[in-house]
């Protein structure tokens, strides 16, 4: 038995319980403060210059008025924001979904015509696996097969690994094995037709996550909410003074830190592939993968003993 696939802690997005609340109030990790800090440090020590200016030299303080009504505006930008990523992030997990269960669907239906060709199975079931690898490493610039790339013939990884698109060649070798089947007299086309409709979507899968991955949040809206977030926490300790005096130091970085960190949140997610404590934790995904058809590779026939000769 080939033993499971490894994934280490860094691999996986943070676990937590959600009922729990006081537990993780001290976590960085995942937590975009080490993101934010910076930001939020400059801000602060500006309000602070702006304080004391406005106590020891003269008078800087404005009206809130306009701080409030365009608070109002750039919290409605904030959550647009932060909705335009998630719904990016759950499209990815959802993809990711659908490529678990397509090489469950094709690895379940492949064996029912397969069982008594172990050797032809086997190969199906390896490059089925390879295939979440191919994909994750393709969408983080690399190329990979993971575990298989030792456990697949030689040639057939070196062919495949010189390829253009990597999780593209996976999937053509794929259909190579089941058109074999089909030579064979394993099943008829039909039913090729219908196993071979498994690996399409699987390509249709990963093109999902290349379209979410090579199209960013346009520059335009992003490149203007944070001008906007700048211009307004940087001007917002003169809108506090008269209101708050002393306390607008602490009142500008509470507002800063909410407003800092709620737009890194949504640039964290809004390319949930890649290896970001709140990414999606795609080599535990391949590794599950991985697991649950080494589970059912057929075993090899040992050769028979022979008799010793006299």
């Amino acid at each position: 038995m080939t033993r499971a696939w490894q994934v280490t802690p860094t691999d996986t997005m943070v676990e937590y319980d959600p009922h729990r609340w006081w537990s993780y109030f001290h976590y960085l990790k995942g937590s975009m403060v080490r993101e934010i800090v910076a930001r939020v440090m400059v801000c602060v020590l500006w309000s602070l210059g702006v304080a004391l200016f406005h106590t020891h030299v003269r008078s800087v303080s404005i009206p809130a008025t306009v701080h409030t009504l365009a608070g109002i505006s750039l919290s409605l930008l904030l959550v647009f924001r932060t909705n335009s990523s998630y719904d990016r992030f759950w499209e990815g997990r959802k993809l990711w979904g659908g490529i678990v269960n397509e090489t469950r669907n094709l690895a379940r239906a492949s064996g029912v015509f397969l069982q008594n060709q172990p050797a032809l199975y086997t190969a199906i079931l390896r490059w089925t696996a390879a295939f979440p690898f191919a994909s994750a490493s393709s969408l983080r610039g690399k190329a990979s097969l993971g575990p298989l790339a030792q456990e697949l013939p030689a040639d057939e990884v070196a062919q495949v690994m010189g390829a253009q698109h990597v999780p593209f060649a996976v999937t053509r070798k794929l259909s190579a094995l089941l058109d074999a089947g089909r030579r064979e007299g394993r099943y008829s086309e039909y039913v090729q037709m219908q196993l071979d409709q498994n690996v399409q979507l699987l390509l249709d899968y990963l093109g999902g996550c290349e379209r979410i991955r090579k199209t960013p949040i346009p520059f335009a809206y992003v490149m203007h909410l944070r001008r906007a977030l700048l211009v307004y926490c940087y001007t917002l300790p003169f809108a506090l003074l008269d209101a708050l005096g002393g306390l607008t130091v602490l009142a500008t970085f509470c507002v800063a830190y909410v407003f800092f960190g709620i737009e890194e949140i949504g640039v964290e997610i809004e390319d949930p592939f890649g290896h970001d404590d709140n990414d999606l934790p795609l080599d535990l995904i391949c590794s599950t993968i991985y697991a649950n058809l080494t589970a059912i590779v057929p075993a090899q026939p040992q050769p028979t003993p022979q008799p010793p000769t006299t």
